[in-house]
């Protein structure tokens, strides 16, 4: 358990998967409601509006759902993404895979920011759908551009990550074929490599930044890819045997003796208003008798 885990950790969203789901569906109910589409364009992940007060865009992009192909189409997409979100976070645990979603989220908002930023400086004009747009102002400019932002490629990012830990599973292909999610993985990655390469600068700016989370996954979490989900959780169980039998912690509360590896979700800390050096766990930080020398 890394120290940032150890003092955030609690603040994690367990069933977070069903949450972004919930998120989807009412984003859905919004676009059959709103046939206009003015209600959405100011739930868009939109920076110069959010640089101009409307901060709330921060937020509610997460709402507007990917685009579907009808309602079974729909329903069946929001299951199979909270089904596979699940299964992650029961693997890597509910801190890990909070940070893997709200990273993405994070690299998304700041690839809108940056594009902005790249717009002011070389495109005075929108070049989109083989079109030159000529817009007056630059709230109608990145109103535009805000379309491109969506939770698509935070999807992707979520069923790329599921194919690299659980790469035998095997799902069915139209209903009917199995087949190996490592290979829906590496289908994927094509598509998204030529859909990179074809598309324009401002699809650019929203693959690359929704995608990083799962490159800085990829990276730290190289050298466990070739373990299946049952060996990682063997090998984390070792390892808390052995600290167990060794008799080496790190914490150790001195009111009950609990350590973290009799309690690894539990939190630890030195009490400031004791004489000497005495750590507690979160149970007994705050309703121990503090020690004092004559």
């Amino acid at each position: 358990m890394s120290p940032f885990e150890r003092k955030f950790g609690k603040y994690a969203i367990r069933n977070l998967s069903f949450v972004l789901v919930m998120c989807y569906a009412v984003g859905y109910l919004l676009q059959m409601f709103d046939r206009s589409g003015l209600l959405i364009s100011y739930l868009t992940l939109n920076p110069y509006a959010i640089l101009h007060g409307q901060i709330w865009r921060l937020v509610t992009w997460i709402l507007i759902p990917p685009s579907s192909g009808g309602l079974f189409f729909t329903l069946l997409m929001l299951y199979f993404y909270c089904s596979i979100g699940t299964s992650l976070e029961r693997v890597w645990g509910t801190y890990r895979y909070n940070v893997y979603l709200f990273q993405g989220m994070l690299f998304t908002i700041a690839g809108s920011f940056l594009l902005m930023g790249y717009c002011y400086l070389f495109q005075p004009k929108i070049p989109l759908m083989n079109m030159v747009l000529t817009i007056n102002t630059p709230d109608e400019y990145f109103t535009v551009i805000a379309m491109v932002f969506s939770t698509y490629y935070i999807n992707m990012s979520i069923f790329l990550a599921y194919a690299a830990t659980f790469p035998d599973a095997q799902v069915l292909l139209m209903f009917i074929i199995p087949i190996r999610v490592k290979w829906l993985g590496i289908i994927y990655a094509v598509m998204l490599l030529f859909q990179f390469l074809g598309t324009s600068v401002y699809g650019k700016f929203a693959i690359g930044a929704s995608l990083l989370n799962f490159v800085v996954f990829f990276l730290t979490s190289r050298n466990m890819m070739h373990l299946n989900p049952k060996q990682i959780h063997r090998r984390q169980e070792f390892k808390r045997e052995v600290r167990r039998s060794t008799g080496i912690t790190k914490h150790k509360c001195a009111i009950c003796g609990r350590t973290e590896v009799d309690s690894p979700q539990m939190q630890f800390r030195f009490c400031s208003k004791c004489d000497g050096n005495y750590e507690y766990c979160e149970e007994h930080l705050y309703t121990h008798t503090h020690i004092k020398r004559n």
